[in-house]
């Protein structure tokens, strides 16, 4: 038996309670991992009151939870790439449960990396939604390249600070929104630009941007159409699962009722693994 934290009903907090439940075995090519820090995104709050990912895990009881930092306690057969006693980190099965809140989860031995000795399991269990979602809208979607100017709006949030890192790695040159106070860290990440929301329009002394990193959304200010007002052209401008895009009764044509619109008229639908 184990630990593990569920939720008979949805609603808020006071739903979860500490449970004894059974403790997974793990299958063929999978790993038993002992959870040492489990991460809370927004997708957890959302579907523990009936949004999120609510209607895929079906009706309580459940156990929330994707992503979790911890140290390998058994293999299945055939896992070749984890041991027991490696620390490991990673995003089982989304969006189907994985049970992070929990001392123990198995998943398949390929999702989930070996930790850096530099994070501690609190830091790493904080890394791999944000960070997986950043990483398929900057390389993956809108495939970011050297000389680009990109736009990422709340640049300090969880998905936004990695954002600014992976555009800045590839060559882009980083312009953020943010408060005044984050802007010496930001900076430090690579950004070349900051504008303080709280001071100024970011429409007023940002342009020619390439490509839009929209994780606020439209009913935030009116923030994605707002951002089309300084893109290139027939350049990108992509909205998170978290944004709401603009109200639009024309035909999904750009500019701006597209998720993805670029030069060479791509569409890309949502990354699967990039939850709201």
């Amino acid at each position: 038996m184990m630990r593990a934290v569920v939720q008979d009903a949805l609603g808020g907090p006071e739903v979860l309670r500490v449970a004894e439940v059974p403790r997974p075995e793990p299958l063929p090519t999978e790993v038993l991992v002992r959870v040492r820090a489990a991460g809370v995104n927004p997708v957890d709050w959302k579907t523990r009151q009936g949004g999120g990912m609510a209607g895929v895990l079906g009706d309580p009881p459940f156990t929330l939870g994707w992503d979790v930092s911890g140290v390998v306690e058994e293999v299945g057969f055939g896992v070749t790439t984890l041991a027991p006693g490696d620390e490991v980190y990673g995003m089982p099965w989304f969006p189907r449960q994985a049970g992070g809140y929990a001392e123990f989860v198995t998943a398949p031995s390929r999702q989930f990396a070996r930790k850096p000795g530099t994070l501690s399991h609190e830091e790493a269990a904080a890394v791999p939604l944000a960070a997986l979602t950043a990483w398929q809208i900057i390389v993956d979607t809108a495939r970011v390249t050297a000389g680009q100017r990109v736009l990422v709006h709340a640049a300090a949030g969880g998905v936004g600070h990695f954002a600014v890192q992976f555009a800045r790695h590839l060559g882009a040159r980083v312009v953020g929104t943010a408060r005044g106070s984050r802007h010496e860290w930001l900076g430090r990440l690579g950004a070349e630009e900051l504008v303080d929301y709280t001071e100024r329009r970011f429409e007023d002394v940002v342009e020619d941007i390439d490509v839009v990193i929209d994780l606020l959304g439209e009913d935030h200010d009116a923030t994605s159409t707002r951002s089309l007002k300084v893109l290139k052209k027939g350049d990108c401008w992509w909205p998170s699962p978290v944004a709401s895009p603009p109200r639009c009764d024309r035909p999904r044509t750009p500019p701006g009722c597209v998720p993805v619109a670029s030069s060479s008229s791509r569409t890309a639908p949502p990354s699967p693994r990039s939850p709201g």
